[in-house]
Formats: C-alpha cells, structure tokens, sequence
C-alpha cells in the first residue's frame, strides 16, 4: 500500500488548497528550485514582492527561514521545520514549529510539495503539485481570501520562467 497515497487522499477538503502546474523540466530541476536559497529568492514570492534573506536547512527537522519584502521594503519573515524531504519528489514542511521544535505562536499550514515526472521517463517534465493544509476550516478561508490562487499560482509562473533557466 502507498502510504502517502492514503494519507494524500483521506484529507478533508474544506481545510486544504492546492495548486497545480506541469513544467517542461525535470524533477531535480524543481526540486533545487525549492531547496536553494539564491533559486527560491527569485520565484518564491509574487512581485513586486522579494525575498530578502533564504535559509534553508533541507532535512527532516531542518529550519526554514524565508523573509518576505513588500514593495514599502517591510520584511516579513517566515520560519518552519521541514517534516519530510525526499530529494526530488516531495518536500513537507509547517510554521507549526519554529527552531528546535519550538511551537510556532500561530501555527497556520502544513504543505506538501510533490514533483512527479510525467511520462514513462521524465521527458514530458514535471507534474507539482502544493498541497496546503490548514488546521481549520477557518484558516484555510482565511489563506483564500488573503489570495492564495492568485499568490500561489503567480508564484508558479515566475517558478516556470525560472525553470527556462537554470
């Protein structure tokens, strides 16, 4: 049995949002996209916001430190622990802890980032999926309205355009 299969599917859907893309690149290519610092500062937020500062810890119980410029150049960081890395096909990661297990002041989400080849060997790309779950109903309605589609879904076309070059 795919234990990640059942644990995907049997999730409620009220409390989920995802985004899809297929990418003509390979898998390793997304996934050092989301792994490398000097990538991740140049996709991971709409414009005309930028990243200002990346570290990324990419293991299981590693942190993630990502901070958030908006165009008034206000820094909004971002910590997380990953949850699960498996090099080229799936990262899991949450703001539910923040360094050293320490418990988030507001957990929010909880993503699962999946890059799957499409075709027998990979040469039709990639097929990502970001899978973001919240602990309530009320906090993924609250994820729609701050514009996750819009946000999200901005943030996998500049990944794409990325994607073209590295």
């Amino acid at each position: 049995m795919n234990v990640h299969a059942t644990i995907d599917s049997s999730f409620p859907t009220e409390r989920e949002l995802v985004i899809e893309r297929v990418f003509d690149a390979p898998r390793e290519k997304v996934y050092r996209a989301w792994t490398e610092p000097k990538l991740v500062k140049q996709w991971f937020v709409p414009r005309p916001w930028t990243i200002s500062g990346a570290a990324l810890d990419v293991r299981p119980g590693g942190q993630s430190q990502i901070v958030m410029r908006d165009p008034d150049g206000n820094d909004h960081p971002n910590e997380g622990i990953y949850l699960e890395v498996v090099p080229n096909r799936r990262l899991v990661f949450t703001d539910a802890f923040t360094d050293a297990w320490a418990p988030s002041q507001k957990p929010f989400m909880l993503a699962i980032v999946t890059f799957e080849d499409v075709g027998k060997d990979g040469s039709g790309g990639t097929h990502y999926t970001a899978r973001v779950r919240h602990w309530s109903a009320e906090d993924r309605e609250a994820h729609e309205k701050m514009g996750f589609h819009e946000g999200w879904g901005q943030c996998a076309d500049q990944l794409g355009e990325l994607l073209k070059t590295i």
